[in-house]
């Protein structure tokens, strides 16, 4: 995918933005979705990974599965063979899983899907995932994407957050997005969500296309800052942030050894760095102070 499904970051616009998550009387559970699928939705598999480093994280539980035979057409989403522990060959069949978490010191629920995008039937497949929901007690929905764009490596990745639903919009000061084209399950869920009535917001996470191979640690961890800023929930990411670093100094290496790719990357930090300059990221500071003390305060005693 290499086009903005959702090409409305929330960049800076306006001034103090609510929270996504609304207060809650004291005793009550707040429940989230959050959703990504491997293939066209998840460029370097950021969106994918970055659910799969939280669902661990959390120690999440698999509560249900959407059966594979009626949604994938094996041919294009093929069965992988495995060893299991106690060296037997077992056959692996591509599904939907969905895990339910609690995020640590909150009021927060976590219902993870993490499955592949279907071949087939993709209005009964976000039915059945609504179904789910519903039983569930999903007060709200999170999806999780990728695509491929004309960003440098060596900058912040930009993750933009859209919604299509207008009251949610303008509680978060979010802007409507102006993508039209082809879409992916992740826009099929979107819309789904909203004739439900819950409220849902679209992430998208910018991957460098000149590195586009999986795994992208830097756009993992962006979209975890992002889910961490809409679930107000601190996340220890320092692992994935080496990851990222080593990363990017990886790519720094690779860029270096191709003048071509070099002269391009520093095209790309340029535009960015320009792109920046008048905003002078002081909402990005503050975001950035704000985690920091959340983070401190979850480490004391």
């Amino acid at each position: 995918m290499n086009s903005f499904e959702g090409d409305t970051a929330d960049q800076g616009a306006g001034p103090e933005r609510e929270r996504f998550l609304q207060p809650v009387a004291e005793g009550q559970r707040i429940t989230v979705m959050l959703a990504a699928f491997e293939g066209w939705n998840d460029a370097g598999e950021a969106a994918s990974d970055s659910l799969r480093y939280l669902n661990k994280l959390w120690g999440g539980k698999k509560v249900a599965s959407i059966d594979a035979d009626e949604y994938y057409d094996f041919q294009f989403t093929r069965p992988t063979v495995r060893r299991n522990a106690a060296g037997e060959r077992k056959i692996k069949w591509p599904s939907t899983r969905i895990y339910k978490a609690t995020a640590p010191n909150s009021n927060v629920d976590v219902i993870f899907v993490q499955g592949t995008e279907p071949s087939y039937k993709w209005r009964a497949y976000t039915a059945e995932l609504l179904a789910h929901a519903e039983a569930l007690n999903v007060d709200y929905v999170v999806l999780v994407g990728a695509l491929l764009a004309d960003v440098p490596h060596s900058r912040p990745i930009p993750v933009s957050t859209s919604s299509d639903d207008a009251p949610l919009r303008e509680r978060m000061n979010l802007e409507a997005s102006q993508y039209e084209g082809p879409v992916g399950i992740v826009g099929v869920l979107s819309e789904v969500a909203l004739l439900a009535g819950i409220p849902a917001v679209s992430l998208w996470a910018a991957v460098p296309h000149y590195v586009a191979q999986a795994p992208s640690p830097k756009a993992q961890l962006a979209l975890l800052h992002r889910i961490e800023e809409l679930l107000q929930v601190p996340l220890d990411t320092h692992e994935l942030a080496e990851e990222a670093d080593a990363w990017e100094r990886g790519v720094d290496e690779l860029a270096t050894e191709d003048p071509e790719i070099a002269a391009y990357v520093r095209q790309l930090e340029e535009a960015k760095d320009t792109a920046d300059l008048p905003e002078a990221s002081g909402e990005s500071i503050a975001r950035e102070f704000e985690r920091y003390l959340k983070r401190r305060g979850q480490d004391r005693p």
